[in-house]
Formats: C-alpha cells, sequence, structure tokens
C-alpha cells in the first residue's frame, strides 16, 4: 500500500503526518503557532518536520496537502488566506514539490475535510452530501456521487462568504458575511468585546478570555445569554444551510471544526432552525449530523487526495 505525508494548513493548527492512501495514520505532529511572519512561519515549522518525517519514512511517494483558504487546486497556487497574511499568490504546489522532491496534491482544506468524512467517517456511502467546518473560517464542500464537485476550478464553497442579516448591526437592513458571525474566531471576538456579556451571565470573567467552549457550557447550565447568543448563531448559520439545501438538494449536511465539539447544544439548535427556514420541498429529505472523523478529518483527506480520491 502506497504510503503519504497529509498536511493541514490552517489559520489557527498545523498538522503533518505519515498515513497510506486508505486514510490510516501511522504518526502526526501538530502546533498551534504564534505568527510573527505569517507563512513564513507555517513554511518553517513543515520544511523542518517534514524533513524529520521522512527520514524516518523514505518510502513516502507523494504529499496531500488541505489548504485554508481559496486557492486555484489546478495548478496549486494559493489565491490569498482570510486568517494568516504571506499567501497571496504563492506557488503552493511548487513550494512542496521543490522543498521535498515529491509530487504534491493541493486541495482546499474544508474539501480535503469532506474527502476523509466521505470514504471514513460519517459520510460513508452518501450520494449527495455537502460538508463544511465552523472553525477559524467556515468553508463547504459538495460531493456528488462520491467525488468532490469542482465546477470552478476552485475545489471548494465558500459558504462563510455568503450573505445574511446582520443581526450585529444596528442598521436596518444590514447584511454580512456569514463568517463573520459563526465563525469560532469571529465568536470568540464578540464574546471578548468589553460589555458584550453582561455581569449576570455563566460567562463573565475578569481576565479571562472566553472561548466557545465556555459558549456551549453556559448553555448546558442553562445561562440565558448563552442559549440567547447560540440560537442567534445557530440561526445565521442555518440561513446559508437552507440556501445550500434549496440549490443541491442535498441528502446529507455533515458540520465538523472547533465551534462543532460544542455537541448537540448546536447542532440541535441548528436542525430545529434550518427545518424552519428550508423551502417545502427539502423538507424530511436531508439529515444533519456532526463529522465522525473532527480533528483529524483534514489529515486523512489530504492523504486520501495524496491517492487520487477527491475527483
Amino acid at each position: 500500500m502506497n504510503k503519504y505525508i497529509g498536511v493541514e494548513i490552517g489559520g489557527t493548527k498545523q498538522q503533518i503526518g505519515v498515513g497510506y492512501g486508505n486514510g490510516n495514520i501511522i504518526v502526526s505532529r501538530n502546533v498551534k503557532l504564534q505568527y510573527k511572519r505569517g507563512a513564513e512561519d507555517i513554511l518553517d515549522w513543515l520544511s523542518e518536520n517534514i524533513r524529520e518525517l521522512l527520514d524516518e519514512h523514505p518510502d513516502v511517494s507523494r504529499i496531500g496537502v488541505g489548504f485554508g483558504g481559496p486557492l486555484e487546486s489546478s495548478t496549486g497556487r494559493v489565491l490569498c488566506s482570510l486568517q494568516v497574511p504571506g499567501w497571496k499568490d504563492f506557488q503552493l504546489k511548487k513550494w512542496f514539490e521543490e522543498e521535498f522532491h515529491l509530487p504534491a496534491v493541493i486541495v482546499n482544506d474544508t474539501v480535503a475535510g469532506g474527502i476523509a468524512e466521505l470514504y471514513c467517517g460519517a459520510g460513508i456511502g452518501s450520494k449527495s452530501m455537502f460538508y463544511t467546518n465552523i472553525g477559524t473560517g467556515i468553508g463547504g464542500g459538495l460531493y456528488i456521487d462520491g467525488k468532490n464537485y469542482d465546477g470552478i476550478g476552485f475545489g471548494a464553497g465558500y459558504l462563510g462568504n455568503s450573505l445574511i442579516p446582520d443581526w450585529q448591526s444596528s442598521t436596518p437592513g444590514a447584511m454580512t458575511r456569514l463568517e463573520l458571525i459563526c465563525s469560532g474566531r469571529s465568536i470568540e471576538t464578540r464574546l471578548n468585546q468589553p460589555g458584550y456579556v453582561p455581569e449576570s451571565s455563566f460567562l463573565y470573567k475578569t481576565g479571562e478570555r472566553i472561548t466557545c467552549q465556555d459558549l456551549g457550557d453556559g448553555v448546558k447550565a442553562e445561562d440565558a445569554f448563552c442559549m440567547e447568543e447560540l440560537d442567534r448563531i445557530a440561526s445565521s448559520f442555518s440561513i446559508g444551510l437552507a440556501n445550500v439545501l434549496a440549490l443541491g438538494g442535498i441528502q446529507k449536511i455533515l458540520i465538523g471544526g472547533g465551534v462543532a465539539k460544542m455537541g448537540e447544544v448546536l447542532f440541535s439548535r441548528i436542525r430545529r432552525f434550518t427545518k424552519e427556514y428550508a423551502f417545502v420541498a427539502n423538507q424530511g429529505t436531508y439529515l444533519i449530523q456532526p463529522c465522525r472523523l473532527m480533528d483529524e478529518a483534514v489529515i486523512v483527506g489530504a492523504l486520501l487526495a495524496a491517492e487520487g480520491k477527491w475527483r
């Protein structure tokens, strides 16, 4: 069985691993970097750690990469990163092939995560599936008959950039991008704004950063502010999912990413609001489920992409 290196390049987490084309991981490493130079810090970490893994596993034949941002998948050129500076117009495929003298396959990180779930996770056997992750950003991938649908050469649907009503704004009729309300980074930025969380709330802390996990814990404790906040988040996210259903008639929606680790307190709300917003023709035709692979999804998908299971 062929052996590959799988890579996840994210807005927060960086991960690499050695494994097989069936998604099985032999060994992995991950880090959350404190960026001083943006993309250069990530490339330095990748260069050092991949070289060490190649020394230990010289029979690796290809590298698969899931990149967190818009890219031209046909050439491996990064268009930009919405989270980390220094990636604009970066020739990522060329860099990997010149750095490690191995062929490389570059896909969007959400596409990689979807591939992993389709072949190894909660999407096994799905005829039509939409995968999305709520993390530092929000992406999306459409999979029909076992393949990623790549209509315009970029390999991903950017669910986080769809427009929704902006309940954060005092301007009537204001709109914003879904990602600016529902991503993990946006949620935590909002919760840590001075005065946003009332002193009576479970979340109110002095000198400590509030996280998405804290919000989920507050909902479980039936804190009124936390429940209202998560309702707003889930409602906004569900508008995006209802639009996906209306356009694609998807049978299964899988959601991963760090925010999804809140579990049922989040998923129950997303299911309720999506049912409320979905077009009548979509009612009763779809399932919304958490991903099975979670933190390993992108790296497993990168291994599968290296094997060729993404088109």
